[in-house]
């Protein structure tokens, strides 16, 4: 198994672990009081979903704030843009990778790959819409989120930091040549094929409700100036959250989705990541929409937490 296969199965059963720990803690008090589980609650949850939850003091000392987000989007768009240089080099002028990141992935994918017909667009349309991705939600983080004094893990902090760098290894891992040949814009357009337009329609649609989702989150902490009138959390309301309680987290799923879609869906890899979204993200929705409950009694009831009419 390659190193990059094996990196993304460890943590989808790690996440699906932690899902079902925290759904089987739910319903056994006696577990739930334990040391341990406080421990695994302090390093899964964060921001609001962490504010009432009773820690040791000492735990304190392993927030960081979760305005901090905006550092994995700034690592992401500069990283991956970075790849995305690089592999537009490779595809168009058949320039090689420079010898630290060839050695980095041979080290992750176990050696070179003969890709398929096809590929070369693929790879590079996943790592663009990855890199477009990571700037609009810098963008947000930016102009947009309203964030409060909610804290997350430092381990929570430099695994997101290292995420989106294995994320940018990923894609190439995925499409390593065995050879470099340049090629033309022509050749690349011939090599258009159905999985392509769907998947950045799917990109599309996705990321315009969770931008939509974002906006409504923010515009629920500022008055008609649009200016902070508060930090608090308040019923979100409208597009998908009619639906469900964490709409931007199924969006990112869909976003997901939409580059394993884009590489035809035949990377194994590549669905190992929408698994660990899935169990991620999930983890996170099931997280605020008992936060949600808990906090306001009028709370619409008809509403899943991450997957519209299904969780």
């Amino acid at each position: 198994m390659e190193v990059i296969v094996a990196v993304w199965f460890v943590l989808s059963v790690c996440f699906f672990l932690a899902l079902c720990v925290h759904s089987f803690a739910a319903k056994f008090n006696r577990f739930s009081q334990s040391q341990i589980y406080n421990l695994f609650q302090d390093l899964v949850r964060y921001g609001k979903t962490k504010t009432n939850l009773q820690r040791p003091a000492f735990l304190h000392a392993f927030d960081v704030p979760k305005r901090w987000f905006i550092h994995f989007y700034t690592v992401s768009v500069i990283w991956n843009g970075l790849l995305m240089g690089f592999l537009l080099q490779a595809v168009l002028l058949g320039q090689h990778f420079p010898e630290w990141l060839t050695v980095l992935i041979r080290t992750f994918n176990g050696g070179y790959m003969q890709l398929r017909n096809g590929d070369q667009l693929s790879a590079l349309l996943v790592q663009m819409l990855l890199w477009l991705h990571s700037l609009r939600r810098l963008v947000e983080c930016m102009f947009i989120s309203v964030f409060s004094d909610g804290v997350i893990h430092v381990v929570q902090y430099f695994f997101g930091l290292s995420y989106y760098i294995l994320l940018g290894l990923t894609v190439l891992c995925t499409s390593f040549p065995i050879e470099y040949k340049g090629f033309s814009i022509e050749e690349l357009f011939a090599q258009i094929q159905w999985n392509h337009l769907v998947g950045i329609m799917i990109f599309i649609w996705a990321s315009i409700h969770q931008h939509m989702c974002h906006v409504i989150l923010a515009n629920l902490r500022k008055g008609d100036s649009g200016k902070v009138v508060n930090l608090g959390h308040s019923i979100p309301r409208g597009d998908w959250f009619e639906l469900v309680s964490c709409p931007h987290y199924f969006a990112e799923l869909l976003i997901y989705i939409s580059f394993s879609v884009t590489f035809s869906g035949c990377k194994l890899t590549w669905w190992l990541v929408v698994l660990y979204v899935l169990f991620n993200q999930g983890l996170a929705a099931f997280l605020c929409h008992e936060f949600y409950f808990k906090k306001f009694k009028s709370y619409p009831k008809k509403r899943k937490a991450f997957i519209p009419f299904v969780l």
